[in-house]
C-alpha cells in the first residue's frame, strides 16, 4: 500500500470544515483566502469519466454527448474553479449532481451548481434531512430528487447505479458504480491510505462501515477502478487493505477496552507501528483510537 501525500496546510485548514454545520459557521472572507491557492485539476479515468481533485472529496465526472454529471462538489468557495474545469470536459453546467453525503467538503457547493448552472442534486434522503436541518444551509442547496435505497440513471452511453448503504460513515452513504467502465466512486467509504472519519454522530460506526466496504468488495473485481471519497484513485487490493487495517485495529482496541483499559491507556499503549503511514493531520492515530474505542 502506498503511503497518501500529506494535504497542504489550506486544505488541512478547510477539513476543519468536516460538516456543513461547522463550515456554515466560517468567516466568507476566509474561506476564500483560505482556498485561493487551490488548484482543480482533472484526471481522465475511464469511458466517459473523469476525477477532479481541490480540496476536500474527490469529484466523479462524467462528460459526454448528453453533458455533465458529477458525484460531490467539494466547497462552495471553490464552485467557480470547479465550474472552469467542468468546462474544459465539455459543459460548465452539469445537469446532475449526486452527493455521497452530507458533508461541507462534498456538498459545499451545491447552491452555486443549482441556482447558477442550473443542476439537479440527488442524495439519499437522510441528506437532505441534515442539511436541512442546519439553518444556515441555503434551501437551494438541498437535493430536489432523493431516493431510500438507489436509483440508476442512463448518462453519456453507461449506466450508473447510485446505491445507498445504510450505516457506514454517515447514515446516507451512496456509492456510484458505472457498470460499462467499471469505475466505482464509493464517498467517504474509502479514504485511500489513511484512517477514516466516522462520524459517529451522524448515524455513522465502525462495524457497519466495516460491512459497508465488504458489500462494495463483493460487487467490484480486480478490474474496478476505484475514485475513494479521499486519496489517490485505487483498486480491489488496496480498498482490500484498507478494510483489513480497520478490522485489526478495531479488534486490537476491542480487546484492550474489554481488558478493562481505558480511554487514555489505549491511546498512551499506540497502535502497532505498522499502521504509522495511515495517519494524517485530520485523522491521527489517537483520533483512530478514539473512533474504535467508542464503538468497541
Amino acid at each position: 500500500m502506498k503511503t497518501a501525500p500529506r494535504f497542504s496546510a489550506h486544505i488541512l485548514a478547510a477539513f476543519i470544515a468536516a460538516s456543513p454545520l461547522v463550515y456554515s459557521t466560517i468567516n466568507p472572507a476566509n474561506a476564500q483566502d483560505r482556498f485561493a491557492d487551490v488548484e482543480v485539476k482533472a484526471t481522465a479515468i475511464k469511458g466517459s469519466v473523469h476525477m477532479l481533485t481541490g480540496a476536500g472529496g474527490n469529484i466523479g465526472v462524467s462528460a459526454g454527448e448528453d453533458g455533465v454529471l458529477i458525484i460531490d462538489d467539494q466547497f462552495a468557495p471553490l464552485a467557480e474553479k470547479i465550474a472552469a474545469q467542468l468546462g474544459e470536459l465539455g459543459s460548465d453546467k452539469p445537469k446532475y449532481v449526486i452527493n455521497t453525503h452530507y458533508h461541507g467538503d462534498h456538498t459545499g457547493s451545491n447552491a452555486f451548481f443549482h441556482s447558477h448552472k442550473g443542476a439537479t442534486i440527488l442524495a439519499h434522503e437522510n441528506v437532505r434531512v441534515r442539511l436541512a436541518n442546519d439553518e444556515k444551509i441555503k434551501p437551494e442547496a438541498l437535493p430536489t430528487i432523493t431516493y431510500e435505497d438507489g436509483i440508476k440513471i442512463y448518462f453519456n452511453g453507461e449506466t450508473l447505479h447510485v446505491m445507498h448503504l445504510a450505516v457506514g460513515h454517515t447514515d446516507g452513504d451512496s456509492v456510484v458504480w458505472f457498470e460499462q467502465p467499471n469505475v466505482m466512486h464509493t464517498g467517504d467509504l474509502f479514504f485511500n491510505g489513511r484512517f477514516p472519519y466516522i462520524d459517529q454522530g451522524a448515524g455513522g460506526n465502525v462495524e457497519g462501515y466495516m460491512d459497508s466496504v465488504k458489500r462494495l468488495l463483493a460487487k467490484i473485481d480486480d478490474e474496478t477502478v476505484i475514485i475513494p471519497g479521499h486519496g489517490d484513485i485505487s483498486n480491489k487490493q488496496e480498498y482490500s487493505a484498507f478494510l483489513a487495517m480497520i478490522s485489526e485495529t478495531f479488534s486490537y482496541v476491542k480487546a484492550l477496552k474489554q481488558d478493562g483499559k481505558t480511554l487514555d491507556e489505549v491511546k498512551a499503549m499506540g497502535l502497532d507501528g505498522k499502521w504509522a503511514d495511515w495517519s494524517w493531520n485530520f485523522i491521527n492515530e489517537e483520533k483512530w483510537i478514539t473512533t474504535l474505542y467508542t464503538d468497541a
